[in-house]
């Protein structure tokens, strides 16, 4: 049985071999864009925007689901990154108490001392258990507890907190547990904003329009009887090629049964796995990635901008793969 520090030692491994390989495959990728004629300074250095000022109420924006493992966490790291990117300072904060992962996400597991439970509990200051990214200052995290389960959560702690980090950042970004329980309901109910994610498949759909239906009733906003949360939709795991082949939900599909507007569409790709494996959000991958793009794509919808939907159209074969698959087929 593996001990904690020889996991951390093993998963610290695993990452220097993981990324010796992307940094490879970005090279070949970047050479690649150059011969086609594509500009790509900046691509893998993050640019830090200067800091905007902070107006002193800063948005809640939560990341939720009815359906697990649909990219919650990944989206929550990501798109908090491309905040920072753009020059807000963000504060993200991982409501799965018990099963904490957004640590690995940024590549923190090491740095967290304190944590949400221990500032609700006033075991330690927020300025304690606030982690600054390393990679763009306008961006910090607070890890859950791994130790406490969702029971630990008090509304008024929350709420307090939640209050304090209003005023020092322009947006709060909760990354919530799935499903309808108190930890996915203290993520959402002080949210100005809601992202919710979805697989194209039936039963993620039917469970987001069930996450819908709750933001829009159970929320402050709903129970104050105040404008109501402006709800996003974004749909992860995509494949174009397959849901032309019928075999998966299409982007028209699931607005037409949700009835909500696209804020992006992330496609299906081994770089999210190689990313959190890295500790590094999608984002920083830049244009030469298909889901860096994309997310990059979804940051600036939500900020206001009006922006096509990329990845929903299935990609042209060549005529050397479209005469293997007919060789295949016969």
């Amino acid at each position: 049985m593996l001990t904690s520090t020889s996991m951390m030692l093993r998963s610290s491994a695993i990452r220097r071999g993981l990324h010796a390989t992307m940094v490879g495959s970005a090279y070949t990728q970047t050479a690649r864009m150059h011969s086609r004629g594509y500009a790509t300074e900046g691509l893998h250095e993050g640019k830090i925007a200067t800091p905007r000022k902070t107006s002193g109420d800063g948005q809640v924006v939560v990341i939720t689901s009815g359906k697990g493992g649909v990219g919650k966490t990944t989206t929550a790291a990501s798109f908090s990154f491309g905040l920072a990117e753009k020059g807000y300072k963000t504060c993200v904060i991982d409501f799965d108490i018990g099963l904490r992962n957004l640590d690995i996400h940024f590549g923190m597991e090491r740095r967290v001392v304190f944590d949400f439970i221990n500032v609700i509990n006033e075991e330690a200051s927020l300025k304690q258990a606030l982690i600054k990214d390393r990679r763009n200052p306008n961006l910090q995290m607070l890890a859950a507890s791994q130790t406490r389960d969702k029971t630990a959560l008090k509304m008024e702690g929350v709420e307090r907190i939640l209050d304090e980090l209003r005023k020092e950042f322009d947006f709060i970004v909760c990354d919530s547990p799935a499903g309808i329980e108190s930890g996915a309901h203290h993520a959402m109910y002080w949210a100005d904003s809601a992202i919710i994610c979805t697989n194209p498949e039936v039963s993620s759909v039917r469970d987001s329009d069930k996450m819908i239906g709750i933001v829009g009733s159970k929320s402050k906003r709903a129970v104050e009887g105040r404008d109501p949360v402006k709800v996003h939709l974004l749909i992860t795991r995509y494949s174009p090629e397959r849901a032309a082949g019928g075999t998966m939900l299409s982007v028209n599909d699931i607005v037409e049964m949700l009835g909500v507007k696209v804020v992006g569409v992330i496609p299906e790709s081994t770089d999210i796995l190689q990313c959190t494996n890295l500790g590094k959000p999608v984002l920083t991958l830049g244009e030469v990635s298909d889901p860096s793009t994309a997310y990059s794509d979804m940051v600036r919808r939500f900020l206001g901008e009006e922006l096509a939907l990329k990845f929903i159209t299935p990609k042209q074969k060549s005529l050397f793969k479209s005469w293997m698959s007919k060789l295949a087929a016969d």
